[in-house]
């Protein structure tokens, strides 16, 4: 197992919940880390990523700034997703993943070569 997430949940619309990812093997000194969601009937489609070295920069989906934030702990192999003002658009399967590549990070779910088992969140 290389990655595994935890943390979702039922909320209340407006509540918070915070994602988290342990990596593990291969997918340590993955370039990249990224979350992902997953509605039912919908395509997967990306939340937010983070460089795992050097500065850190992070970039995020529209539907998600400014209530979403991602961070890591490298110290633990850790990618958190910290969720807050949670709408009922935001219930869906979320899935870490983790891009090797060596690139300059993206969204596209092709990039990324790891993927958690997914952990589900629920806004009502």
């Amino acid at each position: 197992v290389q990655l595994v997430e935890s943390g979702g949940g039922s909320v209340q619309a407006g509540g918070s919940l915070r994602l988290s990812c342990v990596a593990s093997g291969d997918t340590i000194g993955a370039s990249c880390m990224g979350w992902f969601r997953q509605a039912p009937g919908k395509e997967r489609e990306g939340v937010a990523w983070i460089y795992t070295t050097g500065s850190g920069n992070d970039y995020y989906d529209d539907s998600v700034k400014g209530r979403f934030t991602i961070t890591q702990d490298r110290a633990k192999n850790t990618l958190y997703l910290q969720m807050n003002s949670l709408k009922l658009e935001d219930t869906a399967m979320y899935y870490c993943a983790a891009d090797r590549s060596g690139s300059a990070c993206t969204l596209d779910t092709r990039r990324f070569d790891y993927w958690g088992q997914g952990t589900q969140v629920t806004v009502s």
